[in-house]
């Protein structure tokens, strides 16, 4: 059976992305990350890695893919927002929020998106 091992997002600047996702993450270099390749993996080995990779594709406004971060409940969901934020993490304007929505979108410190859930919702 397969599973997924890693995760990979384009970066204009794979060492800032690095140490953004570093510090958001509590992830760790595999090994000693290069201009244009780093494997970003959580200290305790079981956690899907994520990798980023050199491209000068631009950042899709409405990407098909991107990242879903957990958080326990709103409060949780609020408090890792504003640390995100305070990282380099910008808010995005998303048109599509439903009053209701669980999800607030975030952009990395390379403009790719991603999602910070409240999963308390139930």
């Amino acid at each position: 059976m397969l599973s997924i091992g890693s995760v990979v997002m384009g970066a204009s600047d794979v060492r800032r992305a690095a140490a953004f996702w570093t510090r958001a993450l509590g992830y760790v270099p595999r090994e000693e990350p290069e201009d244009d390749w780093v494997v970003l993996v959580h200290p305790d080995g079981e956690r899907p890695q994520l990798s980023l990779g050199l491209s000068e594709t631009p950042v899709q406004e409405r990407p098909r893919v991107h990242l879903d971060l957990y958080a326990g409940n709103a409060a949780d969901q609020a408090a890792e927002v504003e640390r995100l934020v305070g990282l380099g993490a910008r808010r995005v304007d998303w048109e599509l929020y439903e009053e209701d929505s669980d999800f607030i979108v975030l952009e990395d410190t390379e403009g790719n998106r991603f999602c910070v859930i409240d999963t308390g919702r139930g």
